[in-house]
């Protein structure tokens, strides 16, 4: 069997490449917050994320200098873990021209063509962030813990108490 990771933990180069590459969802931390799992599209060699009104939360993302992203393999289970360097894409600009459609057309359930859905990411003030991860800090496999890092469920305001089921009639216990 192959080995892709090196004795300390760190994966090489083209792993990490390649996670990106099917890269369909990222678990994305800023600072010590906790990580969210974001839908994403690989661009080269690095993530590009957008948040904001009407699209998925990633509170401080757009503010963020660095952020921690974790990718997840063919199985499903955590493969690579990096910290990656937050940029924030610009509307108007020419990486903005290029990306925004791109990702916009890979949005799910979007209103709209491409370009109008990207058009409304700019006018809404939506963050669109590029993750370029820096190769030397990626950890694989042998360098991440053994246990889940399952985290407790959030407090959230759409979460809804379930009542007991309604009974019309007495249920007997079998004797």
């Amino acid at each position: 069997m192959k080995s892709w990771a090196w004795e300390d933990g760190r994966v090489s180069a083209g792993v990490l490449e390649e996670a990106i590459k099917k890269a369909a969802i990222a678990w994305i931390s800023v600072g010590d917050g906790p990580a969210y799992a974001l839908w994403c599209m690989p661009a080269e060699a690095s993530l590009v994320v957008v948040s904001g009104p009407g699209e998925q939360f990633a509170p401080g993302l757009a503010e963020a200098d660095r952020a921690t992203v974790r990718l997840r393999g063919d199985h499903g289970g955590l493969i690579v873990q990096t910290d990656a360097t937050v940029t924030r894409l610009t509307p108007g600009t020419d990486e903005w021209t290029e990306i925004a459609p791109q990702l916009a057309g890979k949005r799910l359930n979007a209103a709209g063509s491409a370009d109008e859905v990207a058009a409304r990411w700019a006018a809404d003030g939506c963050a669109l962030v590029r993750l370029t991860p820096a190769a030397d800090t990626a950890v694989g496999a042998a360098g991440l813990p053994a246990e889940s890092q399952a985290a407790p469920t959030r407090d959230t305001p759409a979460r809804v108490e379930t009542r007991r089921p309604f009974r019309l009639h007495r249920v007997r216990k079998p004797r």
